[in-house]
């Protein structure tokens, strides 16, 4: 896994018994002093107000989410808290991120996920847990006397200063910190949902006193200095500060959400200009997010243009068949995607928060489109990145054609997605329903078997069916008495034919202008409606390649199944050998209740069995597939031929190979580092990179008298690289790597003065990282004569 790349929580509401940070208003809420000032279109639910049925894919991950929540420990996670309080620890820090310079983010999602799951499930087991980190932050932050309470290395140092101009930031580095405003920022939110969900005063002290001391912090920065340090990714500090505004009323901290405003991005999204092209997705993400919400509790129209123009310039331009975004963490250039496929798509954060906006903008003004998204993206990619068996998490979600889903280990991971994943499957029953605002309705907008509690109506809704297993989605209403109001059911862009019965006969309907099925009457107790749809095959080609699709039955993205060994690159990934672009034509059912297919006479070399992504694991796959003709399928068998004779070649004439980044590998070649040096994986090859100030180096073998060339192999995705390869300490050249395709591995020859290996059987290469920039990634390295 990549290191600095951070992901932000971030908030809509729902408030009221118990309520939270990540979601939309709820009518007549009580625990806010500041009231919305723009017009809401349709009200959220309290999480408690929501119950999911079991026995459904949802049910199984929250059931698996819950068992992990309990299994950490808060001693462990508060480890850092304690020791930067210069107070006793009572256990020992995490593993991964949490051992690192993004020490405490994890403790935050652990805030919020817990809080959550309190509502989701009513289980005072979570509330215990809340109540007792609260109460332990509450005691560090005592202990300090500033406000602040954190766990990350050298923060003193970072935020002072910070407060007195002295910055130096860059994406992710603020005066030698990992992006420390981000860390802030996880766990001043989840002192936020420990209030509203749990109900925990003393969280908003907490979080209130954190507050006041970033203020101090930011106080004297002129206009200059702030941006500067905006340089650096600071999460959701502009919503998580917008909310203690309408918690608290104190203008001073709505105030202080504004000053987090960077002028690089936000600027031009207000302006309606692209600025997410080649910028880092999660980063960035939240920024829309927190405008949202500054616009729901002020009313400035830029902070709305911001939310909406960024939500339709993701959602229109960057997004994949999954809902997710971005490669390697970045986005690229609008509706380039085919060449961006990897095994490091989609990381799970951006979607995290890419639905918390969805859900802003969705009570803002409710239309079927932001639920087809939701909807995508929450079955997808959310419930798609976590595995069902053990309920642990993807930080990316691999889209290649042979990829496979990597899952985080339980105690020493920690990475962002690891926290966003512990909040991901925590929350499922935030945007099934919503009241309307003024004329009395109830949306249904997502098809998730659940029951809510509708208080205001004295009144119980199920859904007791599911879109994944059936066309029908059954809902039965249960009321002490008649009642009068319009049942809005979400039209889904997949089903073009629809119906609705009452108790068994057929209803007429109005389709409204925001593409809701809508249901006016006055029902009575016993009320059984089914909501008619129909879900068929479809193909879904990305916007800069026709002929590579997506299959989708209904709303359920489907995988290949390409078993459980590293598939071969050509004749072990299908195509598809057709000029019938219908799939359900040459799509057959093997298993409908449990969405089994299998193409029929068209895979090439073979036909292949298709799943639901989201329950693909522990397997290799593709949801990505190329249409061929004959003359195609042929030409690609002759390439893969020549490729093979030509690899075949280049081993007779190898003299030393070194697959780095494998560690009996790098023992037998001498591999030495210094600096900051990371292995990481693409495509099932391993590969080595220094940055900034870094290097690697190792031996391998010559021939003095023979022309010896260097043959380093490189990854399209990685770009824009410039560093030294020096060898035995003589400089052999200067590399300024602009990379290719991203899903392919090149390699470039260098060739080696004599003088360099005269009377040498082994020579030392070395990757040096001098220009303030990156070294590699190498992911393989051969002598050729």
């Amino acid at each position: 896994m990549k290191k600095f790349f951070l992901i932000m929580i971030i908030g809509i509401i729902c408030i009221g018994s118990t309520l939270g940070q990540s979601y939309i208003p709820v009518r007549n809420d009580n625990r806010f002093k500041v009231k919305p000032v723009v017009p809401i279109g349709a009200y959220g639910f309290n999480l408690s107000d929501v119950r999911l049925l079991p026995g459904t894919p949802f049910s199984n991950a929250q059931e698996k989410d819950s068992t992990y929540l309990l299994e950490l420990e808060p001693n462990r996670l508060l480890s850092r808290f304690y020791k930067n309080a210069h107070l006793p620890t009572k256990g020992a820090a995490y593993g991964g991120w949490e051992s690192e310079g993004l020490s405490g983010h994890t403790l935050g999602h652990y805030l919020s996920a817990t809080s959550m799951m309190y509502a989701s499930t009513g289980d005072k087991a979570f509330k215990n847990r809340v109540d007792y980190i609260v109460g332990e932050l509450a005691k560090c932050q005592a202990a300090r006397k500033t406000g602040y309470v954190g766990a990350i290395p050298n923060e003193d140092s970072i935020f002072y200063k910070v407060s007195i101009g002295d910055i130096q930031s860059g994406g992710f580095d603020l005066n030698g910190g990992w992006s420390p405003w981000y860390t802030v920022h996880k766990v001043m939110a989840g002192l936020v949902d420990a209030y509203l969900y749990c109900g925990n005063q003393q969280a908003l002290k907490v979080v209130c006193g954190m507050a006041d001391w970033a203020d101090n912090i930011l106080r004297n920065l002129n206009e200059a200095q702030l941006q500067k340090m905006l340089l650096c990714e600071y999460g959701g500090m502009n919503d998580v500060l917008a909310y203690l505004y309408a918690i608290t009323g104190k203008e001073k901290y709505l105030k202080l959400s504004n000053k987090f405003y960077d002028d690089f991005v936000m600027k031009p999204l207000s302006e309606r200009i692209d600025a997410l092209q080649n910028k880092h997705a999660n980063t960035n993400i939240p920024k829309g997010v927190g405008a949202a919400t500054q616009f729901i509790w002020s009313g400035v129209a830029r902070d709305s243009i911001i939310a909406g123009f960024m939500w339709r310039t993701v959602v229109n331009h960057h997004i994949y068949a999954n809902g997710g975004e971005g490669n390697y963490e970045y986005f690229g250039q609008e509706d380039k995607l085919s060449n961006r496929l990897s095994d490091d798509n989609t990381e799970t954060c951006p979607t995290y928060n890419m639905l918390k906006l969805t859900r802003q903008l969705f009570s803002l003004h409710p239309t079927s489109t932001l639920g087809d998204f939701y909807e995508r993206a929450l079955i997808n990619h959310i419930l798609a990145s976590q595995n069902p068996e053990t309920g642990m998490f993807c930080y990316f979600v691999p889209l290649r054609m042979g990829g496979e889903k990597q899952f985080s280990d339980k105690f020493n991971t920690f990475t962002c997605c690891v926290g966003t994943g512990m909040e991901n499957h925590s929350k499922y029953g935030e945007c099934i329903f919503y009241e309307g605002n003024k004329d009395n309705s109830l949306y249904v907008n997502m098809f998730i078997p659940s029951r809510l509690n509708w208080r205001d109506h004295q009144a119980k809704i199920t859904i007791t069916s599911s879109i994944l297993k059936q066309d029908d989605v059954d809902i039965s209403i249960d009321a002490r008495e008649k009642q009068h109001f319009i049942l809005k059911l979400r039209k889904p862009f997949w089903s073009t034919q629809y119906s609705v019965t009452i108790n068994g006969k057929t209803t007429p309907t109005i389709l409204d202008k925001d593409g809701f099925v809508e249901i006016d009457r006055t029902w009575r107790p016993g009320d059984k409606v089914v909501y008619h749809l129909h879900r068929t095959f479809r193909a879904e080609a990305m916007p800069d390649n026709k002929n590579r699709v997506a299959l989708f039955y209904g709303p359920v993205l489907l995988a290949g199944n390409l078993g459980d060994t590293v598939p071969d690159p050509v004749m072990g990934i299908p195509v598809l050998l057709t000029n019938d672009k219908q799939p359900a034509d040459w799509i057959k059912p093997v298993n409908l209740t449990n969405l089994i297919f299998k193409t029929e006479n068209v895979g090439k070399p073979f036909d292949v069995t298709l799943q639901p992504f989201y329950y693909t694991y522990k397997m290799h796959y593709s949801v990505y597939w190329d249409y061929f003709n004959d003359q195609e399928w042929s030409a690609r068998k002759a390439s893969y031929k020549a490729k093979l004779e030509y690899e075949k070649l280049l081993e007779q004439r190898t003299i030393d190979v070194f697959r780095i980044g494998e560690m009996q590998p790098e023992r037998d070649h001498h591999l030495t580092t210094s600096g900051e040096n990371y292995v990481s994986e693409a495509f099932n090859k391993h590969g080595r990179e220094a940055r900034s100030g870094g290097s690697f180096s190792f031996d391998m073998k010559v021939i003095p008298t023979a022309n010896d060339s260097l043959m380093i192999t490189y990854l399209g995705a990685d770009r824009n690289r410039k560093f030294d390869i020096f060898i035995n300490n003589s400089l052999l050249t200067t590399e300024n790597l602009q990379g290719g395709k991203a899903d392919e591995f090149y390699t470039k020859t260098y060739a080696i003065p004599h003088r360099l290996i005269a009377g040498k059987d082994i020579i030392t290469i070395t990757f040096d990282a001098k220009y303030n920039s990156t070294a590699g990634r190498v992911f393989g390295a051969r002598i050729i004569r």
